[in-house]
């Protein structure tokens, strides 16, 4: 997901760790899918199963990691997802610590598994050098600091583009609730100027007309639009209200 000036593609979002909401996903036309380890229910041991059925469903993996720490950036990578989105990322310092934690030395600091991620086999200089350049770390741009320091956290070797986190930023900007307002699509603007400027992507979970239109036209690289939940929710709400309908009219 690096060219910024294709069509944005667009994932789906999964937080449960059902493996039938993960197959789901992937026949349903997104060509990436996002699962929320963060504040999803789903733990190591349903990671360790729904990247690899993903994957294997033709599926680019990207794992919103539980925290800015070392331990839960690594453990999606070695279980073999293509990217981590990074929350709660500071500025720019902190960015450079916790991103490199997705790369291995000299790049970063990530520490060296015999995991999936190496087929479980050996590893080589070349394994490590197309690691560093196929495995995707995208911090995401939550907090004020961060937003104004877009430009250093872009710049470093260990940032392969951003996320952007918008109910989160608009809180932490002052303004609260997020709710598409000017304010709101101006932070996301400074966004993608900034990774236009940077020759890097940025994926935007678009799950409102609004944000699907203006990230579609500011160049960003992928949208996520589709949520495991909402489209529950809706698909039952819909199929009862429509037989409520049928059954009235008789």
């Amino acid at each position: 997901m690096t060219d910024t000036a294709a069509a944005p593609r667009l994932g789906s979002w999964i937080a449960s760790g059902s493996l039938t909401a993960a197959e789901i996903c992937a026949a349903s036309g997104g060509s990436f899918t996002v699962i929320d380890a963060e504040h999803g229910a789903i733990d190591d041991t349903g990671l360790n199963a729904v990247i690899p059925l993903l994957k294997s469903l033709g599926q680019e993996v990207l794992v919103k990691v539980r925290a800015p720490s070392r331990e839960a950036v690594q453990r999606p990578l070695d279980f073999g997802a293509d990217g981590v989105i990074i929350p709660h990322v500071l500025g720019a310092d902190h960015a450079r610590e916790v991103c490199g934690f997705a790369k291995f030395p000299p790049l970063g600091d990530r520490s060296l598994a015999a995991e999936r991620a190496l087929r479980y086999g050996s590893l080589s200089p070349e394994w490590i050098a197309e690691q560093d350049t196929a495995t995707r770390c995208y911090p995401m741009i939550e907090d004020a600091t961060a937003l104004a320091e877009i430009e250093e956290i872009l710049a470093l070797d260990v940032v392969d583009g951003v996320f952007p986190g918008p109910s989160d930023l608009a809180i932490r900007r002052g303004r609260g609730c997020y709710s598409r307002s000017p304010e709101d699509f101006a932070d996301l603007r400074r966004i993608a100027d900034a990774c236009a400027a940077a020759g890097k992507p940025w994926i935007l979970p678009a799950w409102h007309p609004a944000e699907q239109e203006f990230a579609a036209a500011s160049g960003a690289a992928g949208l996520v639009v589709a949520n495991e939940y909402t489209a529950l929710s809706n698909g039952f709400t819909g199929l009862l209200e429509a037989a409520a309908r049928r059954i009235a009219s008789h």
